[in-house]
């Protein structure tokens, strides 16, 4: 296990940065990936032993970057098994006064790169004949949710995906799942009003927010060899709002 290695996006905080340490403390080589968080990706790195992880910048909006990240991952760590898509982020607007631009930049954050590196990822796995493909959907991209119609549908096409490359890819031993968090106790939540946050508890039979260790959790059961058996699939995170 201490030779395998997982590259986590959006690692240098909330719950990437929870999913790297927990990839990190089960044995992992892990490359943290950020965009601009240098700060926050050289915590997690400090938080694990020496030589255990590392910090790669990438602004993955670029396709061209998507493929030098995965590249530098295998040339620098010496192979790429477990790829968690977790970057991304989320514009919120009721659908009448949505921007095109808004959901050209979702797709370019949130969609297109998933779909680039889970490709150059696959070629590295493909001749490994091995490996994890982990990507973060949401709760709201199954069940919808009013003012995320934008982010909702790229969530919702990440499940599509994962399900189609799960039986692409199955064949060469790569297994394919998504984890889909409810909501979290991320900064993406820090700064909702009161109001909302109860509003959101109403709707959890659990009456919490999750947390990034429990998404974590998760991540690194699906990048284990517990899960040999599971692929395209969802694991519901989500305190009991949602779960077919």
């Amino acid at each position: 296990m201490s030779q395998k290695v997982a590259l986590v996006t959006g690692g240098s905080r909330g719950i990437g940065a929870a999913c790297a340490l927990a990839l990190g403390r089960a044995g992992y080589k892990v490359a943290v990936h950020y965009r601009s968080g240098e700060e926050g990706a050289r915590a997690v790195v400090s938080e694990l032993p020496s030589g255990q992880a590392v910090a790669f910048k990438a602004d993955l909006s670029d396709p061209a970057a998507c493929q030098d990240l995965v590249k530098a991952v295998k040339e620098q760590l010496g192979s790429l098994d477990v790829l968690v898509n977790n970057a991304g982020v989320a514009i919120d607007q009721v659908l009448a006064f949505a921007k095109p631009d808004d959901f050209d930049t979702l797709i370019a954050t949130n969609l297109r790169p998933v779909f680039l590196l889970s490709k150059h990822a696959a070629k590295v796995m493909i001749r490994q004949r091995s490996g994890r493909i982990i990507n973060l959907s949401s709760v709201v991209g199954h069940t919808g949710n009013a003012g995320q119609s934008l982010y909702a549908a790229t969530k919702a096409a990440i499940t599509g995906f994962t399900q189609s490359i799960a039986q692409e890819l199955a064949a060469a031993g790569i297994l394919c799942n998504c984890v889909a968090p409810g909501f979290i106790a991320t900064d993406m939540t820090k700064d909702l009003k009161e109001e909302v946050k109860q509003s959101i508890l109403a709707r959890v039979p659990l009456k919490r927010l999750g947390t990034p260790e429990d998404i974590a959790n998760a991540v690194e059961f699906l990048a284990s060899d517990r899960a040999n058996y599971i692929t395209g699939t969802t694991i519901h995170v989500n305190g009991g709002m949602y779960t077919t």
